[in-house]
């Protein structure tokens, strides 16, 4: 009998034949169902059809018809079409249910914190307006799979997230997505509480082991996107020479990730920040390439794997990130961008986005996610408002 398969492949769906059905050359039930009706004789001088085979002929291309439109509808499901019914369902599927629509682009929250802030929001949302045909999927770790996260919900950049169609958020269970990889005797053996960053190194292992899992696009959670990246399998050059691990695409089970998780055991170090982020991804992108300077806006490119220009991601470098938060009297196009890291790690939610400020953030804001934007004036207008008190 066929059954329907997940291939990892960029691709999608294939039908494959099960081992019972691979000796010899008989077909499976569906393929004579179906060439029996395909194949009907239609001879100039066959005998009138009684009553009762025309009967059972209109049966047979009924039963045909019903077949047919039923592996129309499974395929789109998986189609881009999908997302347009999910609003309804969106809250009864699994993690697991929509990784394997494939594509997904995926964010961490590795705090405990519940309510995602405005750079989040905006993150988030700016990725799920440009990537309208893709799973967009906020994992956090302070969810249980007791958290109700409906439209009512307390927490104001749920309801707003959750009402855009292709956005999911789940809890993120670190033991789960290190299954069936080299993180998780790593995981078991950790302790967390003794770590100096375990809010970093556990970031870093699960974006990994997703992203290897499942295959995408990884973000951090202060990436705004502004257009579709093009390439599949790449990494991020924060400067020449230098892999980021804050952005990376790989299809599903792409063996240089699994070397990355195997490099991330053998040399971990906990105590060391990023380690087991960027400093991982250069030292395994260097096991395969000979890394050079960046000349113009040229990408590199070894062993299948893109290493992007430095101005895809990164055009204002971190040592200079406080100018996301300056007036500009001329703002720059980021015409050769795909995204803009905001450097939150160097800010430390100091500097924020302000309604009216003029800075650069604030117009990427409007421009990339009017509707965290709108959020922002909203809140901005409440805490003006005077107190009865007053």
């Amino acid at each position: 009998m066929l059954q329907t398969v997940w291939v990892s492949s960029p691709g999608s769906w294939a039908l494959q034949e099960s081992n019972s059905h691979r000796r010899g050359k008989k077909r499976c039930w569906k393929c004579r169902f179906v060439k029996t009706i395909i194949q009907h004789p239609c001879r100039r001088h066959a005998p009138r059809r009684s009553r009762k085979e025309r009967m059972l002929r209109k049966i047979q291309i009924c039963l045909c018809f019903c077949f047919v439109s039923g592996i129309l509808y499974e395929i789109s499901l998986l189609s881009s079409s999908v997302f347009s019914y999910l609003p309804v369902a969106q809250h009864y599927l699994t993690p697991e249910q929509v990784l394997n629509l494939g594509k997904s682009i995926i964010f961490l929250e590795t705090t405990e914190r519940l309510e995602p802030p405005p750079l989040v929001s905006c993150s988030v949302e700016s990725a799920a307006r440009i990537y309208q045909d893709r799973p967009i999927i906020l994992f956090m770790r302070g969810l249980t799979n007791e958290t109700a996260l409906d439209m009512n919900t307390s927490y104001a950049a749920f309801s707003l997230l959750s009402s855009m169609k292709n956005v999911f958020i789940f809890p993120l269970q670190m033991e789960t997505v290190f299954q069936e990889t080299p993180l998780l005797q790593w995981y078991n053996q950790v302790v967390p509480e003794q770590e100096k960053n375990w809010v970093h190194v556990s970031s870093d292992a699960s974006r990994l082991a997703l992203i290897w899992k499942y295959g995408g696009i990884y973000m951090d959670t202060d990436v705004i996107s502004i257009r579709p990246i093009p390439q599949q399998s790449f990494l991020a050059a924060q400067k020449s020479r230098f892999s980021s691990n804050g952005i990376f695409g790989f299809p599903a089970r792409h063996k240089f990730l699994w070397d990355c998780m195997e490099n991330f055991v053998l040399k971990y170090n906990g105590n060391i920040w990023g380690n087991q982020g960027p400093f991982l991804m250069t030292r395994m992108l260097k096991t395969l390439c000979n890394l050079t300077d960046f000349q113009g806006t040229e990408d590199h490119s070894c062993q299948n794997i893109s290493f992007l220009n430095p101005q895809r991601f990164y055009p204002i470098p971190y040592p200079a990130w406080g100018r996301y938060y300056q007036v500009w009297d001329k703002s720059p196009s980021f015409n050769h961008s795909y995204a803009l890291h905001l450097w939150n790690f160097m800010n430390r939610n100091r500097k924020v986005v302000e309604a009216g400020s003029n800075t650069l953030a604030e117009k990427l804001y409007k421009t990339y996610c009017p509707t965290t934007y709108e959020d922002l004036i909203q809140n901005a207008k409440h805490r003006d408002l005077p107190s009865p008190e007053d």
